[in-house]
């Protein structure tokens, strides 16, 4: 069993959380399980969430996704560090 990650978040994450926040308050709740989720397993060996290394993204730039529901969370991961670098809302309309 690999040891804990610790999880960090960027400026950028903060104020982007925010704006949705006001919007979306069970954002709330749902951020704290992405903290559970990426401090015990952010590669995904375990296979039981929806996380996807994105091809062709730098490092710094959000190279994982996790998504719960209709929230996007992009992070980072540096040896035992994760880094939340941005959080988004996919629209309703998005696959109709």
């Amino acid at each position: 069993m690999t040891p804990p990650f610790s999880v960090t978040v960027t400026p950028h994450f903060e104020r982007v959380f925010r704006k949705l926040l006001a919007g979306h308050p069970e954002l709330r709740g749902i951020r704290e399980r992405v903290g559970e989720i990426l401090k015990s397993d952010p590669s995904n060996h375990s296979r039981m969430h929806h996380i996807k290394k994105l091809v062709a993204v730098p490092l710094g730039e959000g190279q994982w996704r996790l998504a719960l529901g209709r929230f996007r969370f992009r992070y980072d991961i540096y040896g035992q560090e994760v880094v939340l670098q941005h959080c988004g809302l996919r629209r309703e309309a998005t696959y109709r």
